[in-house]
């Protein structure tokens, strides 16, 4: 009987989801899954606002809103904009399509449902097929800690636009937080081929999965290559804040630092083709890398990297057996 390879990635936010759409379009539900990062989690006028687990799920069901680059596709803003003329707080648009979303998430949370059942609820109300689970059903919220205080998350991110300089970073409450069932026995798979970081951010979006307690171990006891890709692209990141907070970090804005940040994980590395001059040095550090294209504005760009992390991955799982 020929193997079925089976691949797990990580994601979290809009960067992530390009390439996690491309996964997809290549791969079936039965052979790919999604670990998503629910740091960014909050709750906004009494609702439960999940941003990179619905991110995820409009990029694969197709609601994606193409004009905004997050939020759903033919959107409205009757509610924020009544919202605003009462003098509410408007900062965090609420989308109307978007809002029905988040109103049902929190019905369901409050009458018992785990974040992971109502996450595959919604999916399946929208036609998204693989699975998408949320790095744990409890809470762990993003702190920046940054040179004017802390900030929850998305004050930071949105209401402050990432002004603030970034000192660091806490993810709150982690210690009681457990990964999902499905996601520790999918790394136990024998069949598990591959293990994708995708390009999000480092420090917002791939540590608060990492920080769950048993995630950085189940995926360093699996069989599987960890394969990342870098948010970073000639020194500048394609999507959000990610270049920002490494300089305030005191770290170079390049692939080579993020490597770097996911040492102890990495089997190899994907970096775009404008930083070829960085093979080498990467090679010196230690690291198996290659460059490729990773700019993702068509779909023909999502899945050529998908193909390309793929085949990596199988490769390197053939060279391992």
């Amino acid at each position: 009987m020929s193997r079925v390879p089976k691949f797990l990635a990580l994601t979290g936010g809009v960067g992530g989801a390009k390439l996690g759409v491309g996964l997809a379009e290549i791969l079936p539900p039965e052979q790919l899954a999604f670990l998503v990062n629910t740091g960014d989690d909050f709750t906004h006028l009494g609702l439960h606002v999940s941003p990179d687990l619905d991110t995820l799920m409009y990029a694969l069901s197709g609601e994606s809103n193409q004009e905004t680059g997050w939020g759903r596709r033919q959107e409205s803003w009757r509610f924020i904009e009544t919202l605003r003329e009462l003098g509410g707080e408007s900062w965090f648009n609420l989308g109307d399509r978007d809002l029905a979303v988040h109103v049902l998430r929190t019905e369901r949370l409050r009458a018992g449902m785990s974040l992971l059942d109502v996450t595959r609820a919604l999916n399946a109300a929208l036609g998204t097929r693989h699975p998408i689970w949320p790095m744990s059903n409890e809470p762990v919220p993003t702190l920046v800690h940054t040179a004017e205080g802390p900030l929850a998350f998305q004050h930071y991110f949105v209401r402050d636009r990432c002004a603030p300089a970034v000192t660091g970073f806490e993810f709150q409450d982690v210690a009681q937080a457990a990964p999902p069932a499905e996601l520790l026995a999918w790394l136990a798979d024998p069949e598990l081929t591959g293990i994708f970081i995708c390009p999000s951010n480092p420090f917002v979006s791939i540590d608060p999965i990492l920080a769950v307690p048993g995630v950085r171990a189940a995926l360093t006891a699996s069989a599987a290559p960890v394969i990342a890709v870098s948010p970073i692209v000639a020194g500048l990141a394609i999507k959000g804040p990610t270049a920002k907070m490494m300089a305030e970090l005191n770290m170079p804005a390049t692939a080579l630092a993020v490597a770097e940040h996911y040492r102890d994980l990495l089997d190899c590395y994907v970096i775009d083709e404008q930083d070829q001059g960085l093979l080498e040095p990467l090679r010196e550090a230690g690291f198996t890398a290659i460059a490729a294209p990773t700019i993702m504005l068509t779909l023909a760009d999502k899945v050529r990297l998908a193909e390309t992390v793929c085949d990596l991955a199988l490769q390197h799982h053939a060279a391992s057996m």
